[in-house]
């Protein structure tokens, strides 16, 4: 999409620029955290944020609390203010009863609280999800955010406002038509998808994994440092309110001003539905008990309220719970079972993951009988061990977990889990790499569990170029048996392929004529194609131009790796673990045997090469060459291509739609080229 500077006009002045960057932005973040529907890249919002923190960075005083740029974090607190509610966050009565009956028992509570015969029409509610994160009264006064406070006691909660800001679904200024005080209620929580990203960067980091969302969650809201909380992928669901004032257009429904929230700016669940009486109380919680495991988020049951707000404050409360709603609930989704073993899997990738064996438990809808541990370390932290009884959860397509156990139930000496140091699948030695967490199957090349990573590697386009051989044929192939390591590819005959699935003799023929083709590769394709960890495109290069030959770099020392530019102790291990495995070598000297080939010759020292040294980032579309073509050109010349521009870049090569890097190598005061500029270095010329 192409962008538009927002101020190519007449000049205007800072004020004017601030509000309308302010105005943009809003709109930019409204389409797409809330209504999922971005209307511009995420550079061209970028820049525009950048433009705006520039103007309030020159003109302070053009600051102001609903500022977009104010959703980065403030300075760290020593601790959270207490605020004291100006209308209660009572909680709603919870119906245990989880089958259509609890539906029916509170209908009949509502009705006979309104004197309502059998023979009178049903009432109308509204059924709603019942989230599972964490309560959160925004107050927002003359439609600006002035305070966002926890729900606490009901009575008294904590002023967490600096991290709030920093949830870019929640509204900093609210739309035409807000009232002058609007108090909005709902639930702070985060997406299954956000909560396994975060655990995963957790994990990497060696650091403290979450148990579930809703903690995630409730963690994020409660740091006293906002930029921490700003790296936290909360979001937001509004559903009731507390203090309102001078609202004169409220409507008379609950589901009229759940529908006047999402008109201001606020995210509102789709999911909700006004239902008569207690037949359609049931249906509702039966069709999203059906639908709760496909939900990108946890619920842990619906919520019903009387629609009409007349009705809801002639009901009134009764011990402090509203009478017009309950919360009717779903089973758990954690339990507790047996560890009856600790068993390894080895991924796609070799990543080797210990997983529970269990009892089998009932729990988010399945029966569960393996529950992953991730990673030595985490099972090690959660202090997991055969004969504990172990806390198990599951939540809609995430993989069933260990998150806890009950070390109290323990009642014998059980020696601690030890990760095996040959893989349980091939043979092949398991590596750790210093500062990682994962335990890995170094026999890339022979290992039957990545095998299909191993093939569609190798095939890839930057790799081998094996046009045809697809994740969908690499499953036909690996599943079918036909193919057991990675030379059986180069065994293939056309009655084999023409056998499989939806594969004509036609489609089978130019699988075997491109299998054909790659036979004639180079030595950085075929080294990058292998899936040595850590050799990518550029590494293969460098290996390929420092030693010439694929036996020098497969019997070269961890010292002679060294040499290679770019090259450090940790690849330089990766790369003589990968070739000290003699299934590896093996599979080597068969494709050779296949007929596969490249040029080699004589090493070439790096340092002698016109552009050794030199560090040129690419960006934009250039008239002739592609991008993979201008790469390719400098680094045959020695040059470093970089994805980032810094100040150790010597030339940024900017083509057509160039963005944020052509303005920072400007800012920065790096020399820029086109495409004739970058034939000119080529040819030495600059």
């Amino acid at each position: 999409m192409p962008h538009h500077d927002l101020f190519s006009s007449a000049p205007t002045s800072p004020a004017a620029q601030a509000a309308a960057l302010r105005e943009q932005l809003d709109r930019y973040a409204h389409a797409y955290y809330v209504l999922d529907a971005p209307v511009v890249p995420d550079a061209e919002y970028d820049r525009l944020f950048q433009q705006l923190q520039a103007l309030e960075l020159a003109h302070p005083e053009l600051e102001t609390p609903d500022s977009p740029t104010r959703r980065v974090g403030g300075a760290p607190l020593g601790a959270f203010a207490t605020v004291r509610h100006r209308v209660p966050m009572l909680s709603i009565r919870t119906e245990t009863d989880t089958e259509a009956t609890g539906a029916a028992a509170f209908d009949a509570r509502v009705r006979r609280e309104l004197g309502l015969k059998e023979d009178d029409p049903p009432v109308a509610y509204t059924a709603e999800l019942k989230f599972d994160g964490l309560a959160m009264n925004l107050r927002y006064e003359r439609g600006v955010l002035v305070q966002a406070a926890t729900r606490g006691d009901g009575e008294v909660g904590e002023d967490v406002t600096q991290n709030i800001r920093t949830v870019r679904q929640i509204p900093l200024r609210l739309g035409k038509g807000a009232p002058a005080v609007l108090e909005v209620r709902g639930e702070v929580y985060m997406r299954r998808d956000a909560f396994e990203r975060l655990n995963e960067r957790q994990r990497e980091a060696g650091d403290k994994t979450f148990v579930n969302p809703r903690n995630a969650a409730a963690g994020a809201v409660r740091q006293l440092d906002p930029a921490v909380a700003a790296q936290r992928p909360l979001s937001f669901f509004a559903y009731g309110w507390g203090e309102v004032q001078g609202w004169d257009a409220q409507p008379a429904t609950q589901d009229g001003v759940l529908r006047a929230f999402a008109d201001f700016g606020f995210p509102v669940d789709s999911h909700r539905e006004v239902v008569q009486g207690a037949d359609g109380l049931a249906a509702f919680h039966q069709r999203i008990g059906r639908l709760r495991e496909t939900l990108p988020f946890d619920i842990d049951g619906v919520v019903y309220k009387v629609d009409e707000l007349a009705l809801q404050h002639r009901l009134g409360f009764v011990t402090r719970e509203p009478r017009w709603a309950v919360a009717h609930k779903y089973p758990a989704q954690e339990q507790m079972t047996e560890v009856q073993g600790i068993d390894v899997q080895v991924g796609r990738t070799g990543k080797l993951t210990p997983v529970a064996r269990l009892a089998p438990v009932f729990v988010g809808g399945v029966t569960v009988t393996n529950a992953t541990l991730h990673n030595l370390f985490e099972l090690r932290r959660k202090g997991v061990r055969v004969g504990d009884t172990a806390i198990v959860r599951r939540a809609g397509d995430v993989i069933p977990e260990v998150v806890g156990v009950v070390p109290a139930e323990r009642t014998a000496y059980v020696p601690n889990f030890r990760m095996p140091k040959h893989c349980p699948v091939c043979g092949s030695a398991v590596v750790r790499e210093k500062g990682e967490v994962n335990h890995r199957c170094s026999g890339g090349l022979f290992c039957s569990a990545q095998r299909k990573e191993a093939l569609l590697h190798f095939a890839q386009r930057r790799a081998m170029d094996i046009e045809g051989l697809g994740e969908k044929l690499v499953d036909q192939l690996v599943d079918g048996n036909v193919i057991r390591v990675l030379p059986d590819l180069y065994r293939l005959g056309l009655t084999a392929l023409a056998a499989l699935d939806r594969m004509a003799d036609k489609s089978a023929r130019n699988v075997l004529d491109a299998l054909e083709k790659s036979k004639q590769a180079t030595l950085p394709r075929f080294l990058f194609g292998l899936g040595i960890r850590h050799v990518g495109e550029a590494t293969a290069k460098d290996l390929a131009r420092h030693f010439g030959s694929l036996d020098a770099i497969m019997d070269a020392s961890v010292e002679e790796l060294l040499e290679v530019g770019d090259v450090g102790p940790v690849v330089a291990e990766s790369i003589r673990t990968f070739f000290d495995q003699p299934h590896n070598r093996e599979v080597v000297e068969q494709l050779r045997a296949c007929g596969v080939h490249w040029p080699e010759g004589p090493p070439a020292e790096r340092k002698t090469l016109p552009l050794a040294g030199r560090t040129v980032v690419l960006t934009g579309t250039l008239p002739a060459l592609t991008r993979e073509e201008a790469k390719e050109l400098l680094e045959a010349q020695g040059a470093k291509v970089a994805g980032s521009v810094s100040k150790k870049t010597d030339y940024v090569v900017a083509g057509a739609e160039a963005g944020s890097k052509l303005e920072k190598a400007r800012a920065l005061g790096v020399a820029v080229l086109d495409e004739d500029g970058l034939r000119r270095l080529l040819a030495g010329e600059l």
